[in-house]
């Protein structure tokens, strides 16, 4: 059988104060146009459909509307599970009767692990959710970790699982070796968050929701979808593709990446100001591309970001070169009350952590001339 995994769409999601809805909807439909083309036995939506418990209007209608046309019009199952920004109790509604149009949804974790069977294939479906929901649900005071959660779940799948089929865990979970970005939410403080690989020996395939590169852990059997679209600027670099995936009735399977066309893209770009506004420059570019522009220019500079809106209207975020270095420099300064140094010593490190200016002879003579002079003072009184 063949089935599309996907996940992360985080509807509803604001970056640098602008939300994506009309990005999300131009990728969606593309999706749409995908699953009619490739006619899949079931699309797997890995959690986080919405990017916040309670989305905006235009985000649940939005989702409302793609679900209506892949389950309904194009009569293709649909199995889906929440993710951690997605409410369970939002996405339970309505999932006994969704089942009668092959709509298997799962919002909440329950006791029930029976496998959903579609030709051929059972998948499992494990909605995120926090350990003590699972310790409270399995009666397992042991549980205090996702690892302890996740290891107790499919421990009760295994169970009535059958090795010689072909078994598919849905889930979503940060797999320890994962590549991170800066907009995936925490799952917990420290590593209690994780959850190892060894765990999903059991099933012949784990697709997976919550790292949003289809790239975030390389193993043979374990698969993050990516997200939908590029949702911050530590993603600019990343691939963002739909898995398919056809899976033989003992599980072996092969995979192949499509790729969706977002109205915008999400990039970097630096250099000094003057060169950025060149029409040389700007007319080899895609000018309304979400920005990140990092300025290499010294000295004050007026109205920068309006001068490069004029231009480039979707500059979500300026900093300059220098003043990135200088904070980093910042962040790395430690106590140096108790090394034997000179005043002068001193103050050159301090200069040195404080700047990314050299401190030449000339300043040297000049701050050594200062130091003398506050030293004679002081011994005279």
């Amino acid at each position: 059988m063949k089935f599309i995994h996907t996940g992360d769409w985080h509807l509803g999601k604001l970056v640098h104060g602008m939300y994506m809805t009309d990005d999300q909807r131009e990728v969606l439909n593309q999706f749409v146009d995908l699953v009619a083309e490739e006619q899949p036995d079931a699309v797997v939506i890995a959690g986080d459909l919405y990017d916040r418990s309670v989305p905006p209007t235009d985000a649940v209608d939005l989702l409302d509307e793609v679900l209506f046309k892949i389950n309904v019009q194009l009569n293709t199952p649909i199995v889906a599970i929440s993710g951690n920004h997605d409410s369970a109790e939002r996405l339970s509604f309505g999932s006994s009767w969704y089942r009668h149009s092959h709509f298997y949804l799962s919002g909440k974790l329950t006791n029930d692990f029976k496998p959903v069977h579609i030709n051929g294939v059972n998948f499992y479906l494990v909605p995120y959710a926090e350990p003590g929901l699972v310790r409270h649900l399995l009666d397992d005071p042991s549980i205090h970790s996702h690892q302890d959660a996740m290891k107790a779940v499919i421990g009760k799948i295994e169970e009535n699982l059958n090795p010689n089929e072909a078994n598919v865990l849905v889930g979503h979970a940060f797999v320890l070796g994962g590549d991170t970005s800066d907009s995936e939410r925490t799952l917990s403080v420290g590593g209690s968050g994780c959850v190892t690989q060894d765990l999903f020996n059991p099933f012949s395939f784990t697709a997976l929701g919550h790292l949003h590169s289809p790239d975030a852990i390389k193993h043979d059997k374990i698969k993050y979808s990516g997200s939908l679209l590029k949702y911050s600027f530590s993603e600019a670099k990343q691939r963002k593709s739909i898995s398919i995936v056809e899976m033989n009735e003992k599980g072996g399977f092969e995979m192949r990446y499509r790729t969706l066309q977002p109205k915008l893209d999400m990039r970097e770009i630096e250099g000094h100001i003057d060169q950025l506004l060149d029409p040389s420059f700007y007319e080899k570019e895609n000018t309304n591309d979400y920005l990140k522009v990092t300025l290499l220019d010294d000295g004050a500079l007026i109205d920068p970001m309006g001068k490069l809106r004029h231009v480039f209207p979707n500059v979500l975020h300026l900093e300059r070169k220098i003043e990135s270095i200088d904070q980093k420099h910042k962040q790395n300064f430690t106590s140096i009350r108790e090394e034997k140094k000179s005043e002068l010593e001193l103050f050159e490190q301090f200069y040195q952590e404080m700047t990314t200016a050299d401190f030449t002879d000339d300043k040297r003579g000049l701050m050594a001339g200062v130091i003398d002079k506050v030293l004679k003072e002081d011994a005279v009184k």
